[in-house]
C-alpha cells in the first residue's frame, strides 16, 4: 500500500532551523530528518512503499535519498581504486519514489501531481512531512474500510491554530479551516484516502491552485464522504522553533512517544 508524504513546504515559520538554505522535511530531530522518523513510524507497522511529494528545494531531498546508505552504517573506501563498500546492513529497507511537484504547487496539485504512481485502486496513506505521531495504522486503515467513504482524517485534540472539524456522528460534517480556539478535534494529518477522492477532487484542471484542506476536503465533507478517526494519543507537530524544541526534547528520552 503507498504511503504519500507531502514534502514541498519551505518551512518559513522555522526561522533559523532552515534558513531558507533546507527543505523543511530534513530537519534533524536528534540527528535524522523529521522525514526519516515520519517514515520509519509507517515501516515499523509494515508500510514501507513511499510516494513523497517534494517541491521546495526538492533535490536536496533527493540527495539524502540517494546517499542514504552514508547515514545507515560503517563503511571502507580504497582511497586507490574509489571502491566503495558499504559494512553492516542498513536499518531500513524502503522503496522510495521522489517526486519534484513543483516549488509553488499546492497540496491538493501535488496529489495530482503524483497521481500516476499510485496504484490504480484501493485506498493510500496521505500524511505531512512535519508531524510525528503513535497513530495505530492499522487500526485508521480498517476503520476506513470499514465506512466505505472515500476519505478518512485522523482528529486530534491539540491547542488551536488549526482547522476544525464538525462531527455528526463520525461523519464529518464541515472542516473550517484555523476558526477561534476550541476544544474540538482537528486534523491531524494522517489520512487514508480512495484512489477515487484523487480522481474527484484532486486531479482537476486548477489543481495545482488549491489546498487539500480547502475544496477537497470541505467538498468531501459536504459530500458526505469524509470521516474522521479519532486519536488520543501521541501527535505533535512542527510548524514553529518552539515545536521543533518540543520534539527534539522527546527525541533524547530513552523511547520517543512516537516510537
Amino acid at each position: 500500500m503507498k504511503v504519500v508524504l507531502l514534502c514541498g513546504g519551505k518551512g518559513t515559520r522555522l526561522g533559523e532551523l532552515t534558513g531558507r538554505r533546507l527543505p523543511k522535511p530534513l530537519v534533524e530531530i536528534n540527528g535524522r530528518p523529521i522525514l526519516w522518523h515520519i517514515m520509519q513510524s509507517y515501516a515499523r507497522q509494515g508500510f514501507t512503499d513511499f510516494i513523497l511529494c517534494a517541491g521546495h528545494l526538492s533535490e536536496m531531498i533527493k540527495q539524502y535519498f540517494l546517499h542514504s546508505k552514508l547515514f545507515d552504517g560503517d563503511m571502507r573506501v580504497n582511497t586507490r581504486t574509489g571502491e566503495v563498500e558499504f559494512l553492516g546492513q542498513s536499518d531500513s529497507d524502503w522503496t522510495v519514489t521522489i517526486a519534484d511537484t513543483g516549488t509553488e504547487t499546492q497540496t491538493a496539485g501535488r496529489i495530482a501531481r503524483i497521481a500516476k504512481y499510485l496504484d490504480p485502486e484501493g485506498p493510500f496513506f496521505l500524511t505531512y512531512g512535519d508531524g510525528l505521531s503513535d497513530i495505530d495504522l492499522a487500526q485508521l486503515l480498517t476503520f476506513h474500510k470499514e465506512h466505505g467513504r472515500l476519505a478518512t482524517i485522523t482528529g486530534v485534540a491539540p491547542p488551536g491554530r488549526f482547522g476544525e472539524l464538525e462531527l455528526d456522528g463520525g461523519r464529518v460534517a464541515e472542516l473550517k479551516e484555523k476558526p477561534e480556539v476550541t476544544d474540538r478535534y482537528i486534523n491531524g494529518g494522517f489520512m487514508v484516502l480512495d484512489r477515487e477522492f484523487a480522481r474527484r477532487y484532486c486531479e482537476v484542471t486548477d489543481a495545482d491552485e488549491i489546498m487539500l484542506e480547502r475544496a477537497p476536503l470541505e467538498q468531501a465533507a459536504l459530500d458526505g464522504q469524509l470521516m474522521m478517526f479519532e486519536h488520543h494519543g501521541f501527535w505533535q507537530c512542527m510548524d514553529t522553533a518552539r515545536d521543533w524544541e518540543l520534539l527534539e526534547k522527546l527525541a533524547s528520552q530513552p523511547k520517543a512517544p512516537w516510537q
